[in-house]
């Protein structure tokens, strides 16, 4: 399971701030790769009302259960109906390339460290309602070039002293 850290924690703050300023919080709200479930809290405690989980990880999900949160255990959108549409997704991914020693996946996004999230970004807009937004954490270190294809827009960074933090958000406007 992986623990909040410091992405975890600027992700939070973002989504804390960003709740604050929505009207309706009557949404539909897909917390991907809960982990610990920060992000699935800080929709409770803004008050949003259908908050959803998933994660791959047994303790994560148990975790997240204890908690009283809805969490579901899926590969990304494997075990989420074809026909269940959200108003935002958010998914703090495993950014960071494969290292010898640390191929965890709740670090490691894959050989290049952007696997996991092109893959999450190729099925999150099925599931995104009309004028939904996903917002994604990556890493400077994290390549961008395939996924700055999905036409992101950076709405936040955090510097940190040997990468850059970003949250990324991608809309549908169909």
């Amino acid at each position: 399971m992986y623990l909040p850290a410091e992405d975890s924690i600027f992700f939070a703050d973002f989504l804390k701030d960003y709740f604050s300023r929505l009207k309706n919080k009557n949404i539909f709200y897909l917390d991907m790769g809960s982990g610990s479930g920060i992000l699935s809290e800080i929709a409770r405690k803004s008050n949003i009302k259908n908050i959803f989980a998933a994660d791959i990880d047994d303790e994560s999900i148990k975790f997240v259960r204890k908690k009283g949160l809805t969490i579901i255990k899926s590969d990304f959108f494997s075990k989420i109906s074809k026909n269940q549409k959200f108003d935002i997704i958010t998914f703090n991914a495993p950014y960071l390339p494969n290292h010898k020693f640390d191929k965890k996946p709740d670090t490691s996004g894959g050989k290049r460290g952007d696997e996991a999230s092109l893959r999450f970004l190729r099925q999150a807009k099925a599931h995104l309602n009309k004028g939904g937004r996903i917002f994604l954490l990556i890493s400077s270190l994290t390549p961008y070039n395939k996924i700055e294809k999905f036409n992101p827009k950076i709405v936040a960074r955090k510097k940190l002293f040997f990468e850059e933090l970003l949250i990324l958000e991608f809309g549908n406007s169909n």
